[in-house]
């Protein structure tokens, strides 16, 4: 069994995957790094929008920043995550 603090914060994570907005910044940035813009874009929302978003799934792990200059640059933290998307995406698809 896992421990406690395993417990939380796997529950924590899956909640932060819980949201349409976050999926889909995450499925956006498994493409590759992004910036704010190129995200809001994307995901068609206002770039303030995106980095609320962006700061939460950046205090769960989820997400990582890179700077350069004044300009930040998103990218999925690790490959564990869009793991996780992909397995979901073929649970989905396999019930369609």
């Amino acid at each position: 069994m896992m421990r406690p603090a395993h417990v939380e914060s796997v529950a924590e994570t899956f909640r932060m995957l819980g949201a349409q907005t976050r999926v889909r910044i995450l499925d956006g940035l498994g493409e590759g790094e992004l910036c704010v813009g190129d995200i809001a874009k994307a995901v068609g929302m206002s770039e303030s929008a995106v980095s609320h978003q962006l700061r939460l799934l950046r205090t769960f792990r989820l997400v990582r920043v890179r700077r350069e200059g004044r300009q930040a640059y998103y990218a999925v933290d690790d490959h564990h995550i869009l793991e996780l998307l992909n397995q979901a995406r073929t649970h989905v698809e396999e019930g369609s």
